[in-house]
């Protein structure tokens, strides 16, 4: 879709066609139609304009937000690589864990699961709690690795977007399942502690689709709201 608006397919000022048309089009399904629109507005390439749709950008208006996300990984290549990465970590981590190291685990979970804390907070407990787990395994380049993933995801504009979605939707972190990551660990077993961080990067990423969905269904919303509104003023002015 970018390639097309930089070769003038759709031109300055135009609007995209529907999700539905681009989804026939490009042979893909509608979901991913939708983030693609999202990282489209995101850089600046488009613009959502009330009851205009989705419209191309100006080049003026695209080059400073282009110039801003070069390098800027996104939510799902952050969160698959966590997912490799960090399920070697949680398996290398139970074969080497003391019993004193517990602690620091389970009080990251407590302040996930503190409901008198912000997201951000509990937010701040979920990261602690996947550095005292890398920690663990006694090897500074693989906590290095994890730190750099994490600030990753802090410091990407589409991370920060769509876990910021994911947040406003009531997506926090799953305690359960960081639960369920100690219990292997003190079970002392890599294979069921790899499967279960796998599995847990794997819910961050439905829920992070599960947020986007939201947030276009919300958008969709407001917009036939908007056009409702509009016949509904036209209707009373007979124009």
């Amino acid at each position: 879709m970018e390639q097309a608006i930089e070769a003038g397919i759709y031109p300055v000022g135009s609007r995209l066609p529907a999700e539905r048309d681009l989804s026939e089009r490009l042979g893909v399904s509608r979901p991913v139609i939708r983030e693609a629109l999202i990282v489209l507005e995101i850089r600046g390439s488009i613009m959502v304009r009330p009851n205009g749709g989705t419209v191309v950008a100006s080049r003026d208006q695209r080059s400073g937000a282009a110039l801003a996300m070069q390098a800027d990984a996104g939510p799902f290549e952050v969160t698959e690589a966590r997912r490799l990465l960090e399920g070697e970590v949680a398996a290398l981590a139970a074969t080497l864990v003391e019993d004193d190291q517990f602690e620091e685990l389970e009080e990251t979970v407590r302040l996930m699961d503190n409901p008198a804390l912000d997201a951000q907070a509990r937010e701040r407990a979920d990261r602690a709690f996947h550095m005292a787990l890398a920690r663990i395994t006694g090897n500074d380049v693989l906590v290095s690795m994890v730190e750099s993933l994490w600030d990753m995801r802090y410091n990407s504009a589409l991370c920060v977007y769509f876990f910021q979605q994911a947040r406003e939707h009531g997506i926090e972190p799953p305690v359960d399942q960081h639960r369920l990551i100690i219990d292997t660990l003190r079970a002392r077993d890599p294979e069921a502690a790899r499967a279960a961080m796998r599995e847990h990067l794997t819910k961050v990423t439905e829920s992070l689709l599960i947020a986007t969905e939201e947030d276009a269904r919300e958008r969709e919303r407001l917009r036939v709201t908007e056009r409702g509104s509009d016949f509904a003023r036209r209707a009373r002015t007979g124009t």
